[in-house]
Parts: structure tokens; C-alpha cells; sequence
């Protein structure tokens, strides 16, 4: 059968073959994105807020004196949902304009409302509006999320609060910390972020009514040259849609500098869990923590005995794209011309909702892997004791020199015998036999008999277990306190791969 493989057409497949599958399907929304972020921004969500958006100006523009009557207000209502997709997609390639493709969409199934609809608008009226109720309300979800990880968080770092385990500077053993110290410094980063989502969540601006080049011109003359009119129409729009505030001008669009501030606050999310999820990747090498391994789970095609931390790996790979976002919204902003250019539409269509998607699948990962994280108590401990030995000189030479010993002889001494257990441990790969040599060593008598007890790892931690219980009740709480109502939601998926 050595001709077997003969006439197999290695760069694609027939046309009639697996015609269900010859599609790009989008891993970010197929493998990974929930179901309540990509709500946010599906279609559904998109059209039936331009819809809303309507219904918000015409009603508004009735109050103010615009002839439009109850029984039109009431049909737009009535079909708020009633979206034909198909129909307003046959439009849209007859106009060649999505916008008015959805207006005659919608005059279809609201036929006596069809002269009304879209009265005095542009399209960026319902295009940048509906932009900004999608990032607020996709704001919320991740403050929600946020909220849910700190709580997760706070658990473990209180439960490892008084645990020693071996710090780290330049990846080399330094002063000791605690297991949930370290956690508290993960949880520092995403309470920043929390902030920064609650501060754009309280000053994110409706686009407003506007007009073509953000002038209000053809309001005004809607109006009858009543600025009060005009000025109420954009208050009362922006409240019947749940804004306090619009943006103070615009050109056509809303700056696009609120896109590049909001893509900023997501990358400072990405950070924040990449830096966690590193640390978690270089302990679980370590053997000290590992992330959850449920009990079918394969961690390697090939190596059976594997336990690889697949989770906190995705986590950083999903925050990397997400980091590199922000740029994209920079140059998108910095080249807009004059009062709008067409240029930034593409752009924003891909880079706002992918990253929104791609941050709610972190959180759900940082949850997920703090609810379940493991720590190896024994195998920290050992850890500590390998390098300990080095870092107790200092309290062995102090103690001895009370004791009435010379400093700079004891001194040498403990030179000497720290750079011999360094050979034996390096050259010789044994443990760490410092204490062992200082205990037969006549110069350290005065410590002899309570070597055991200077070498106590809890005396090397300093203030790591006070400050993370400072910091859990006195930053934490009071957040997860305020924000107790988001702590009761479900999160509607989990981590399935």
C-alpha cells in the first residue's frame, strides 16, 4: 500500500465535501466568548437599540411639538423586536447604506410611523449611540466579573495569609513573603482596573443629538430656530435612553478618543491577569500551586504524566491580543479628519466588541482558576528551607555578637561556610547543609541551642501576613461591600475547554 496516499489533494478539499464546515468561524466567539458578552453585541442587541433609538427621538420630538401622533409612537413600540434581517439586508444592497436599509426595514412592519422615523437624524444618531449603550452595558458585565474575581481572590489570600513562602526578585530567591501576600498583589492590579471601570462607567457620555456635523442644523431648523427645543431634544433623548449626560461637542461621531480610553482600561485588565496568570505558570514549574485539573483532563497528546496550567496559559494569550488593541483605537482616533472620516468604521466593528469578548473570557478564567487553585504546603516549605539557611546568617551573627563574639571573625566564618553548603548544593546537587556546619562550628556556640528557632520561617515574613489582612479589610471589603448586589449574579458560563 506504499501508493496509498497517491491522488490525496493536500492543500484543500472538494467543493461538495463538508459544505456545513467550508466557513471561517471565528474562535473568539465559537470556542471561547459567553453567551451574555456576545449578546451585548450581536446583531440582536445592535438593531433593536437603533430601533429603541427611534422611538426615543420621535417620542422626544412629539413632546416638543413635532406633529407625530400616539398611534405612530405606538406601532414603532409594538415592533421594537420585529426585526426582518433578511429584508433589511435586501434593502441595504439595494441603498448601499445599512442604516437606511433598517429604516425601510422597520416603515415595513410600522408602515404609518415610516414618515417619522429617523426624522432630523444622521446615521451616526443610531450608529454611535448604540455603540455607547453596547460599552456600557459591556462595561458593566466586566465590572461584574471583576468584582466576582476579587471576591474569589479574597478567599484565597486570607487563607494563605500566614503561610511562608520564598520571594522572588529577578526570578531568584529573595526575603520571604507569603502565599497570600503574593495574591494580594494580583488583587491590588484588578482593583485599579475596578476603578478605572467604575470611573467610565460614571462618565461615559452619550453621543447625543448631534446632527451631520455635530451642529445641530437640521434640528434647528426642525425646530424653527428654538435652541431651548433643541437643546431639551438631546436631554430628553439621552434620558429616555438611560444617560445623564452627552458628550459637551462632537463632530458627526463621538471623539474616538472614549474608544481608545475604553480599549486602555480593557489592556490594564489583560495586564493585570497576565501578570497573574505568569506567576501561576512559573509556580506550577515549581510545583508549589497548580491551577484546577479536573479528573479527565489531559494535559499532553504525548507525555501522559503531564499537568500543564492550559488555563492561565490561555489567560495569556487572550490578554496579549487584548493588549494590542489600544493602539489600533489611537490611530483611529488621531486620523480622523476634520469632523469624521469613513475610516474608522471597519476598524471599530472588529477591535471594540473582540475586545470586550476577549476580557469577559479572562475573568471567567481568573475565577475559575482562583475558585480552584491548589498550593503544595510541603513542597513550598522545602523550598523555603533550601534557601532560608542563607537569609538567617544575619539574625545567627546578630544573636552571637550579643553573646560577646567577635563580628568580623563570626562574619568570615559564616562567609566561608555559606560559599562551602553553596558548592555542596550547586556542585554536589545535596541540600543545604549551612545550619549543619554552623552547629559544629565552636564559633556559634551561643546559638547552638536554639538554632531550630532563628531559622523559624514565620520570623522571616516581616509584616506579609498584617498587610494582607489590612488590605483585605480595608480595600477589599469595603469594595465587595458597595458592590454586593453584583456578587449575587450569575455568571452564565463557565470554563468548558
Amino acid at each position: 500500500m506504499a501508493t496509498i496516499f497517491e491522488g490525496v489533494d493536500v492543500s484543500g478539499f472538494p467543493d461538495d465535501a463538508l459544505t456545513d464546515h467550508q466557513k471561517y468561524e471565528h474562535p473568539l466567539v465559537q470556542r471561547y466568548a459567553t453567551k451574555e458578552m456576545s449578546a451585548i453585541f450581536s446583531p440582536a442587541m445592535k438593531f433593536t437599540t437603533w430601533r429603541k433609538l427611534w422611538l426615543a427621538l420621535a417620542a422626544s420630538e412629539q413632546e416638543l411639538g413635532i406633529e407625530i401622533t400616539d398611534e405612530q409612537l405606538q406601532e414603532m413600540k409594538d415592533n421594537l423586536y420585529n426585526v426582518d434581517f433578511d429584508k433589511a439586508g435586501e434593502y441595504e444592497s439595494k441603498f448601499r447604506h445599512d442604516v437606511m436599509g433598517h429604516v425601510h426595514a422597520y416603515g415595513d412592519v410600522a408602515p404609518k410611523a415610516m414618515p417619522i422615523i429617523h426624522l432630523g437624524a444622521t446615521s451616526c444618531y443610531v450608529g454611535d449611540n448604540t455603540d455607547i449603550v453596547q460599552l456600557k452595558e459591556a462595561l458593566k458585565l466586566v465590572k461584574q466579573k471583576l468584582v466576582q474575581t476579587l471576591s474569589v481572590l479574597r478567599v484565597f489570600a486570607d487563607k494563605y495569609k500566614d503561610v511562608p513562602t520564598l520571594g522572588f526578585t529577578h526570578y531568584q530567591p529573595a526575603q520571604l513573603t507569603t502565599v497570600g501576600k503574593r495574591c494580594t498583589l494580583w488583587m491590588q492590579d484588578l482593583l485599579l482596573d475596578y476603578e478605572r471601570v467604575s470611573y467610565e462607567l460614571d462618565h461615559l457620555p452619550m453621543r447625543g443629538v448631534k446632527g451631520t456635523t455635530g451642529t445641530q442644523a437640521t434640528f434647528l431648523e426642525l425646530f424653527d430656530g428654538d435652541h431651548d427645543k433643541v437643546k431639551r431634544l438631546n436631554e430628553m433623548v439621552c434620558e429616555k435612553m438611560g444617560f445623564e449626560t452627552s458628550i459637551a461637542v462632537s463632530g458627526q461621531t463621538y471623539t474616538r478618543k472614549i474608544d481608545y480610553h475604553v480599549l486602555s482600561l480593557l489592556s490594564g485588565i489583560a495586564q493585570s491577569a497576565y501578570k497573574m496568570c505568569g506567576d501561576i505558570r512559573l509556580l506550577a514549574n515549581l510545583k508549589e500551586v497548580e491551577e484546577p485539573f479536573a479528573k479527565n483532563q489531559i494535559g499532553s497528546s504525548a507525555m501522559a504524566y503531564k499537568r500543564n496550567p492550559m488555563r492561565s496559559e490561555r489567560c495569556c494569550s487572550l490578554s496579549r491580543y487584548i493588549m494590542s488593541l489600544p493602539p489600533s483605537a489611537a490611530n483611529t482616533h488621531a486620523n480622523q479628519w476634520f469632523e469624521r472620516t469613513l475610516d474608522d468604521s471597519a476598524i471599530r466593528r472588529i477591535i471594540l466588541p473582540e475586545g470586550f469578548l476577549a476580557v469577559d473570557v479572562v475573568l471567567n478564567l481568573l475565577m475559575n482558576i482562583a475558585d480552584g487553585m491548589v498550593v503544595w504546603p510541603k513542597v513550598v516549605e522545602k523550598h523555603v528551607m533550601e534557601e532560608l539557611p542563607f537569609m538567617a546568617t544575619e539574625v545567627i551573627l546578630m544573636e552571637c555578637v550579643k553573646a560577646g563574639g567577635d563580628r568580623q571573625e563570626l562574619h568570615e566564618a559564616i562567609r566561608v561556610h555559606s560559599m562551602d553548603a553553596g558548592k555542596v548544593v550547586k556542585g554536589e546537587g545535596k541540600s543545604n547543609d549551612l545550619l549543619e556546619r554552623i552547629a559544629k562550628d565552636a564559633l556559634f556556640e551561643a546559638v547552638h541551642d536554639k538554632l531550630d528557632t532563628l531559622v523559624d520561617p514565620k520570623l522571616f515574613i516581616g509584616r506579609a501576613n498584617e498587610q494582607t489582612q489590612e488590605f483585605l479589610e480595608e480595600e477589599i471589603q469595603p469594595v465587595l461591600e458597595k458592590e454586593k448586589g453584583l456578587l449575587g449574579k450569575e455568571v452564565v458560563d463557565g470554563v468548558n475547554v
